[in-house]
């Protein structure tokens, strides 16, 4: 007899022991996650604990180099770990993916010196990094924000305000991105701030649709001394930085999407080859099963676009166009395919008793961070018919 509802995720990795990860990141998530996640969510309870379990794993670390303490693992690989997080928990697969975007500039543009002093913890020793560029007034338009460091003997003063900061008030430290010179993109600087910086300090966490577990707050810097030697990459750099950094998280909310589209359309398998109506399955009815093959095509072709962009990225080719691309269908996927969930399990899809209502609230935020889905559409018609006229 046919078995019906969720079919296992049939993946093609590189390696042997890339197989033996995923196997490794899905028993963990099956076995610590997702147990308790809608009761989490509820109570917006922030998984602590979990990241110092992801941290002492290896799973914080995974595309950096052996050297600083990282996993060495290609982007083709992390990114279908994040997967199997968000599918698990969206607070964590997107967490992680935050980290590892707040780990990027230092990794990246630090000098050997920085990341051998500050790599191995930030990758391995249990912190939690946060990234800041969005300010209140500045939020697709980052180039504008007014966040300011001064320069003051071999220290830089921190002074300014950046919203919309996942890990906000948690974390253990800052990539931030303030300025340091004239207006636009060529006045910007990274840093590296440490959490408990004097100074630095968050506001109360937003009250979101979704994500409760996720603190998303404000982050206030009132004279945050810090000194040059934390500074990344030169005087003016940071705008680029923040771009290259921003392709490859770009990739990770494109990974995130589908893993809670992949949940969605498991529980919608599985509840309507259960649910009996007019003496048969839901899964019997032609209109269901268009919805369903639908779904499924979505996830399919959003896995495959990440997964061009990701092996672009290993292959060290341009791939900031195709991350865009990922970025936006992947997101849009998921908006799609998780309001279908909901519909197919009727009256029980709007309850709080099936998770498709929390997954739906949740696909909504992927479309508008790390770039809204309008930027993303700027950023691939500017790869392929040029800049804007002005």
């Amino acid at each position: 007899m046919t078995e019906y509802g969720p079919q296992p995720v049939e993946r093609r990795l590189p390696t042997e022991e890339a197989r033996d990860l995923l196997t490794l990141v899905r028993e963990l998530a099956g076995r610590e996650i997702r147990p308790t996640t809608a009761e989490d969510e509820d109570a917006g309870r922030f998984p602590r604990e979990t990241f110092a379990l992801l941290s002492e794993s290896g799973l914080l670390s995974l595309p950096y180099e052996e050297e600083f303490g990282g996993g060495n693992q290609p982007y083709e690989v992390y990114l279908q770990v994040l997967e199997e997080l968000a599918a698990a928990r969206l607070t964590v697969g997107l967490g992680v993916s935050v980290h590892t975007l707040a780990c990027h500039a230092l990794a990246r543009h630090g000098t050997k010196e920085q990341r051998a002093e500050h790599l191995p913890a930030m990758l391995t020793g249990g912190l939690l990094g946060a990234y800041c560029l969005s300010e209140p007034a500045s939020g697709s338009d980052a180039a504008s924000l007014r966040t300011r460091a001064v320069r003051d003997g071999d220290d830089w003063v921190i002074d300014g305000t950046k919203a919309w900061i996942t890990h906000g008030g948690v974390a253990d430290f800052y990539t931030v991105l303030a300025r340091t010179g004239g207006e636009g993109p060529r006045g910007i600087t990274a840093f590296l701030v440490p959490g408990d910086a004097e100074g630095l300090s968050a506001a109360a966490p937003e009250r979101k649709m979704g994500m409760n577990g996720s603190p998303t707050a404000q982050v206030h810097f009132d004279g945050v001394r810090v000194p040059d030697n934390r500074r990344i990459g030169e005087e003016g750099q940071g705008f680029a930085i923040a771009l290259d950094a921003l392709d490859s998280g770009r990739l990770g909310i494109a990974a995130c999407a589908i893993g809670i589209a992949q949940a969605a359309l498991d529980e919608a398998l599985a509840y309507t080859a259960g649910r009996e109506q007019f003496g048969r399955p839901v899964s019997d009815f032609q209109g269901v099963r268009f919805m369903i093959a639908d779904m499924a095509t979505r996830i399919e072709a959003g896995r495959s676009l990440y997964l061009a962009a990701a092996r672009l990225r290993d292959a060290g080719e341009p791939f900031a166009r195709q991350a865009a691309m990922a970025k936006l269908f992947c997101t849009d996927a998921a908006m799609r395919i998780t309001t279908d969930a909901v519909q197919l399990l009727g009256g029980y899809g709007y309850t709080r008793d099936y998770p498709v209502e929390r997954l739906m609230r949740e696909a909504k935020v992927l479309q508008i961070v790390e770039g809204t889905n309008q930027i993303q559409r700027m950023v691939i018609a500017r790869h392929l018919v040029g800049p804007e006229s002005r």
